[in-house]
């Protein structure tokens, strides 16, 4: 029975949930490694962190008792690139954001840089929430804004005129960098806050959006259920322009159909009907507080979850909710409009 309870924890969640064999508790363990995707080695450090806390964090667990780096080193590089030193320093500093440390890990040579590590926390059953507690009339929220993917292969187009010449007449340049920056800028924030505010608005589920796209990982999530539901996605928040550029080239990202690649994504959270739009107000205002008056400080309501079959589907012409970078005029005009009243349809 032991080793039966043991797998049904492990196999399919975001994080493996072990029971020990004292006084309750259990080990919760991730781990997550990538090869760099933005110019900017301290940010790229801070991402692979953030990323790799963010499987606790789906848990609802906002603690983390250790942390170990991963770490492979091109050996192609030689004494006088510094990109090492600042991606471990980034990697470091993200895991003091998150109130735990670095105490150890392995660090490899190989033809290519790949930056990851593992997490690891003991605690009680209070201190997480098993992803598989949704029922019929709950609320699905996003935490963090969809489009990273395009957002990072838009910015290295700038410099590569036969792929600009594909979308340049649906962004512009300056677009594009600040897709870019607010991309950066939202892979390298900790879903800490949505992990705490997860019990006090009574979530019964959640996951978090990384490299299987949104519906790959609302597929999955709907498939860990113990009831029979189906989540239904009405609502897709994409970082501003990434949609019309996703569109220009071929529709080959696959954003709007719920494949697009996400790094260090957002949470996809389960919520009581009636505590989904106190969620999102809370993030929002969380964020602000902290000085993040961008627009990833926030969540928006993207659909529901109604009887069915474990599956997750985006229904044929989701509502597209343009998410403006921090900084740019429209994010400064209504930083609001960011974060919709939940609409009568979900609702």
């Amino acid at each position: 029975i032991f080793k039966i309870l043991i797998i049904h924890f492990s196999i399919g969640m975001d994080s493996c949930v072990i029971p020990l064999r004292h006084g309750g508790l259990s080990l919760v363990q991730t781990t997550d490694f990538f090869y760099p995707l933005v110019e900017d080695p301290y940010m790229m450090g801070r991402i692979a962190c953030a990323n790799v806390l963010s499987d606790l964090y789906a848990m609802g667990i906002t603690e983390c008792d250790n942390m170990l780096m991963l770490l492979s080193v091109s050996q192609k590089m030689n004494d006088k690139v510094r990109v090492m030193p600042l991606m471990i320093q980034g990697f470091r500093d993200a895991a003091e954001e998150g109130g735990t440390s670095v105490t150890g890990g392995q660090t490899v040579i190989n033809p290519w840089i790949i930056i990851g590590g593992v997490a690891s926390v003991v605690c009680q059953p209070n201190e997480f929430i098993m992803p598989d507690g949704a029922v019929p009339g709950d609320v699905l929220v996003l935490t963090k804004p969809l489009g990273t993917q395009v957002a990072v292969n838009a910015h290295l187009w700038l410099d590569q005129p036969e792929k600009w010449n594909k979308i340049k007449l649906v962004v512009t340049k300056e677009e594009v960098k600040e897709a870019y920056q607010e991309a950066m800028f939202s892979m390298s924030t900790l879903n800490r806050t949505a992990a705490s505010l997860m019990h006090k608005f009574q979530a019964h589920a959640a996951t978090d959006v990384t490299g299987f796209g949104l519906l790959g990982h609302a597929n999955n999530l709907a498939a860990q259920q113990r009831n029979e539901v189906a989540f239904v996605i009405h609502n897709l928040p994409i970082i501003a322009k990434m949609a019309a550029i996703s569109k220009a080239c071929g529709n080959a990202y696959s954003l709007l159909q719920g494949r697009s690649s996400e790094t260090s994504g957002g949470l996809l959270v389960c919520l009581p009907r009636e505590q989904a739009a106190k969620f999102c107000s809370e993030m929002k205002s969380q964020s602000c507080g902290a000085g993040g008056q961008g627009s990833t400080g926030g969540a928006w309501i993207i659909g529901i979850v109604e009887k069915g079959d474990r599956h997750a589907r985006i229904i044929e012409k989701p509502r597209i909710i343009e998410v403006p970078p921090r900084g740019s005029q429209a994010a400064n005009q209504d930083n609001s409009s960011t974060n919709p009243a939940p609409s009568p349809n979900l609702l």
